[in-house]
């Protein structure tokens, strides 16, 4: 488990203004649970004995801190999807601003499949820190490695904290290639779930010599 990396990957989120100072959160997926970055603490100051493990039911294995708020979003995922080793939560702008409408991503830009699906959900809004906001995100991300959060922010994972990272900022990007589509008046031309498939299939061999 690579604390560093984790601290690293907060701060990069935080100077691109996806996390600013204390917001979001990230985590790793440990034997016993998952380490998060803990609560209140601007990033910039964060050390490695700042970051706290828990359990999936809460209890805190390691950390003097207090965990982040949502810690409980994070444990309904990891124990929805075995398969996620790390989870980046933003508020990230673009992304955030589509997500006080409400509105999801749909199959508008063939980056969408990144998701895992041909769309990015957006969930239904409770409160935040609370374990009816960690149930939406697990409805929203049913099938998919990413949602918005209804005013609020984003959720990505990943098999690596890299991977969760790299969702998450591509969701930022894609957010703000849709807006300003609609801002400027145009109806974006959505591809069709036969040319999603094709997508997701080119996507498998990606990076790799044939």
């Amino acid at each position: 488990m690579n604390s560093a990396e984790l601290i690293a990957c907060a701060r990069r989120l935080d100077a691109l203004g996806h996390m600013p100072s204390k917001s979001g959160n990230v985590s790793l997926r440990t034997e016993g649970g998952f380490r998060i970055t803990p609560s209140g603490m601007p990033y910039a100051a964060l050390a490695e004995t700042d970051l706290v493990e828990v359990a999936l039911d809460g209890t805190v294995l390691d950390g003097t801190r207090r965990p982040s708020s949502e810690w409980r979003l994070h444990a309904s995922i990891y124990a929805a999807r075995p398969e996620a080793k790390a989870l980046v939560h933003t508020h990230s702008p673009r992304a955030t601003a589509l997500s006080c409408a409400r509105l999801g991503l749909p199959a508008f830009h063939y980056m969408i499949a990144l998701a895992g699906g041909d769309d990015i959900a957006c969930s239904g809004y409770a409160t935040f820190g609370t374990q009816e906001l960690a149930e939406a995100a697990v409805a929203a991300m049913r099938g998919r490695r990413a949602c918005l959060l209804a005013n609020h922010g984003v959720v990505a994972i990943g098999s690596s904290l890299a991977a969760a990272e790299t969702l998450a900022r591509e969701v930022e990007n894609l957010a703000g290639e849709y807006l300003d589509l609609l801002q400027a008046g145009l109806k974006p031309v959505l591809l069709t779930a036969e040319e999603m498939v094709a997508v997701t299939r080119q996507f498998g061999g990606y990076g790799r010599l044939s």
